[in-house]
């Protein structure tokens, strides 16, 4: 079997695995074709030995956060095989040279969304809570008001704004991936009148606090008003998309409000029905350490803090050994490790996935030292992902 990264042609040839997979259509095959030409990022294919492009996968590439800093983020997808070469290891095959060659490619971390967590488990991968949704009605909002501007964005508008308010928020969740003006253009993307999505700038004077993207989804009884973007800055943006939303009773039966994982709005909100309102958490995003010492050396650490990890990770080599980790850097040591882990565990411990005493839980996690100043480095962290690919 042979894997190696695709090129011309063969991107379309991909895309046609993923069509059937997916079981997706595809209206205009020379418009696909053509699509596919100006693709920029990476896909991975396995061959039959016959030559038949049997399986592949799409290696996004973009800027994350992680405890205040930018670090590269492969993001997987498309992932999919020709039915008739299924359980022949074509996906593994892939992984065994995508994950090394990001490795060596600067990657820190590499996220997915799943169809299975325990396919991707074999990889690598382990699971993060990444959103919290809330189903409620308009009428739980009542008594939230906003008094500033709002200003509803039509097609061909700057979107510059946009950019960076979301980027302002963002930055403070772990995993929240960076935007410029080409993404947002794209989120925005849309006609009110046509598609029902509606895109809000919130505003007190002339000073942007919130925005709001949501579709207007018809489901009888009720329609459903269905957040699909959301930033603010400060809880005065929050309290505007509170009072925003608070206009539509009159509209819809249902809101369908998403938001960070750290923000439990059941403690927050002030109204006597909020036990009407639904929660479902959202657990369908999976994370991989690709550099463990780049990793361990990007998360914040006390001042003056001393600790090894000890990490095994089955398929990048580059990360197996103990590493020594100070507020200054990160390097290979013969010291006993206080701290074991997967590659696994370490994905969820550096992301703020879990805390320290939850991943104790795990198998693969072990403390074996120096617990005090570990506890201190491995907490829970605001985690938030808007972006989907």
């Amino acid at each position: 079997m042979e894997v190696r990264l695709l090129q011309g042609e063969e991107r379309f040839e991909a895309r046609m695995i993923a069509t059937l997979a997916f079981h997706s259509r595809l209206e205009d095959l020379e418009k696909a074709r053509e699509d596919s030409m100006k693709e920029t990022y990476q896909h991975w294919g396995a061959f039959h030995e016959d030559g038949t492009l049997m399986a592949h996968m799409i290696n996004h590439r973009f800027i994350s956060w992680l405890d205040g800093a930018q670090i590269r983020n492969g993001g997987i997808g498309a992932v999919s095989t020709l039915p008739e070469y299924r359980a022949e290891g074509a996906i593994r095959e892939i992984f065994l040279k995508l994950l090394p060659f990001a490795f060596a490619d600067g990657e820190v971390i590499s996220t997915l969304y799943p169809f299975s967590h325990a396919f991707y488990r074999k990889f690598g991968y382990e699971t993060v809570c990444w959103q919290n949704v809330y189903e409620f009605s308009p009428q739980v909002l009542k008594g939230y008001v906003f008094r500033g501007k709002t200003r509803l964005w039509k097609q061909g508008e700057p979107v510059s704004d946009w950019t960076a308010l979301y980027n302002r928020f963002a930055a403070s969740f772990n995993l929240a991936i960076l935007r410029d003006d080409e993404k947002t253009a794209k989120l925005l993307k849309g006609e009110f009148y046509r598609d029902r999505k509606f895109c809000y700038m919130l505003s007190a004077g002339d000073r942007p606090v919130a925005y709001l993207v949501f579709q207007d989804v018809r489901h009888d009884p009720q329609a459903i008003l269905e957040v699909k973007d959301l930033a603010w800055d400060g809880p005065e943006g929050f309290r505007a998309i509170l009072g925003f939303l608070a206009r539509f009773s009159a509209d819809y039966g249902v809101i369908r409000l998403f938001l960070p994982r750290d923000l439990e709005l059941l403690s927050l909100i002030r109204s006597p029905l909020a036990y009407d309102i639904q929660k479902t958490t959202r657990q369908n995003y999976m994370i991989r350490v690709v550099n463990a010492a780049r990793a361990l050396e990007t998360i914040r650490k006390p001042a003056g803090a001393r600790f090894t990890v000890r990490v095994s990770d089955e398929l990048i080599p580059e990360n197996n050994g103990t590493w020594e980790v100070t507020d200054t850097g990160v390097a290979l040591t013969d010291r006993d490790p206080d701290l074991r882990v997967s590659e696994k565990a370490l994905g969820q411990l550096v992301s703020g996935a879990v805390s320290l005493p939850e991943a104790l839980y795990r198998e693969d996690t072990e403390v074996l030292g120096n617990r005090e100043t570990l506890e201190k480095v491995f907490v829970r962290k605001p985690i938030l992902v808007e972006d989907h690919y």
